[in-house]
């Protein structure tokens, strides 16, 4: 069983694929979409859940430092519930506060200059995201 992590932004989702025994997480794309139309990213994902056979939907949650939920967060429930409606698969809401900062200081570290870190750094949140969730498993 694999299961894709997604880290939805308002201009791009993150996309990562679990290896099949759920262990690790791969970054595997970066999606441009729009949030006025929630179903501008459809055809993108159906190829990637036929491809990978993937069973299961790990979207991030970005909630406040507070634990509340505001309007990004409100956006993920939302488009979480959008995946289970339109591809009938299952989806889980993952606790994601701080995956973006971590996931920028990482390709700091490894001195990734601003313009290549702007490209990954939604598809490496999506795996941290997964990873985190595979983890506590």
């Amino acid at each position: 069983m694999k299961i894709m992590g997604l880290d939805v932004g308002s201009k791009t989702i993150g996309v990562a694929v679990s290896d099949e025994l759920g262990w690790t997480a791969q970054g595997l794309t970066t999606i441009k979409w729009s949030e006025d139309d929630i179903h501008s990213a459809d055809d993108e994902l159906k190829i990637i859940i036929e491809q990978h056979h993937v069973d299961k939907v790990v979207v991030g949650l970005p909630k406040n430092m507070n634990g509340t939920i505001g309007e990004r967060g409100i956006a993920s429930e939302n488009y979480a519930k959008h995946i289970e409606s339109k591809f009938n698969i299952p989806t889980v809401l993952w606790d994601e506060r701080l995956t973006t900062v971590a996931a920028e200081r990482i390709l700091l570290e490894a001195d990734m200059s601003r313009k290549k870190r702007k490209k990954v750094i939604d598809k490496m949140a999506a795996v941290m995201i997964l990873q985190g969730f595979l983890d506590q498993k």
